[in-house]
């Protein structure tokens, strides 16, 4: 089978390195243009580059996906498949239509739920207990198209956004290698996905790690798990942002005031919040770096009784 492979982050690279060892033909690769990154911009190379150049493989780095030569080259490559993970734009319908076969994507939530780019910080944050991955034909509506296959995957409780997508990554380029050579076969009996079940999975954005301690125990350790490790849950410390990095649900009931520190242990310290206590374990104040949260009590001479705004 002739495969064009679209991707661009560490995770589609991933899924290119498994596709080439399970011997599948990979006739040429799509990617990000090299941008610059950080606060120094040094030039910014997508890690599906780096693996396609090392394998010799044909790239591409369009400006503009919509590019004529870039569809008359593809074209040329008369591709059974197009792959299409974490590639980073909309695929128009002229590139769709390319491949004899179709364009597939492997989508990191159990579709019809949590359309769009990040499902596994929103499955965390809303509290779900399994998640998965869904091979689909892709279509004109993002993450829309039909389902040819899905695996569950349980969310343990201590998971965060960075640990379950390790895990999903490699439950993930599993299924693709194990049904890619079976797509012929199943382009008939794909299954359309519900409309009535859909929800959304917007990208993230620093201000939703902003939270109030009148939110529950339980909603503000989803939403730590779930923004680790970029863009971080936070809260205010005079003045400063105070990430929390690490937190743990305790069983205790309090009824002091949302925000107040109730305990100060080896492991961390307690705080009141609208429903339930929390054990705050980790944190990382502005202009400073990530510490225990005991070093952090220590250096700002923080005490029982005293209140987080």
């Amino acid at each position: 089978m002739n495969i064009v492979f679209f991707g661009s982050d560490d995770l589609a690279a991933f899924h290119l390195e498994k596709l080439i060892e399970a011997d599948c033909r990979i006739s040429a690769c799509v990617t990000q243009p090299d941008r610059p990154k950080g606060r120094g911009l040094k030039m910014g190379i997508s890690p599906v580059k780096i693996f396609a150049q090392k394998q010799d493989i044909l790239l591409f780095q369009p400006e503009n996906i919509k590019d004529e030569k870039l569809q008359t080259a593809l074209k040329e490559l008369k591709s059974d498949l197009f792959v299409v993970i974490a590639y980073g734009k909309i695929l128009p319908q002229s590139l769709l239509d390319i491949p004899f076969l179709c364009c597939i994507n492997v989508h990191a939530s159990l579709l019809p739920e949590y359309r769009g780019a990040a499902p596994i910080n929103w499955a965390i944050i809303k509290g779900e207990k399994k998640t998965g991955i869904s091979i689909i034909r892709m279509n004109s509506v993002m993450d829309g198209g039909d389902i040819f296959f899905q695996a569950q995957l349980p969310i343990d409780s201590e998971d965060t956004s960075a640990t379950l997508r390790t895990k999903l990554m490699s439950l993930g380029a599993s299924c693709l290698c194990e049904n890619i050579h079976k797509i012929k076969q199943q382009l008939s009996q794909a299954i359309p996905q519900d409309d009535k079940k859909v929800s959304f999975a917007p990208k993230m954005t620093k201000q939703l790690g902003h939270f109030s301690w009148d939110f529950s125990a339980a909603a503000i350790h989803n939403l730590v798990r779930g923004l680790v490790p970029w863009p971080s849950a936070y809260t205010y410390f005079s003045g400063k942002i105070l990430k929390i990095l690490e937190t743990e649900l305790e069983d205790n009931i309090s009824l002091q005031a949302h925000g107040e520190i109730i305990d100060i242990n080896k492991d961390g310290f307690h705080v009141s919040t609208g429903k339930g206590v929390i054990l705050i374990k980790k944190v990382h104040l502005e202009s400073s770096k990530a510490m225990h949260a005991r070093s952090f009590l220590a250096g700002h001479k923080i005490r029982v009784g005293d209140r987080f705004s």
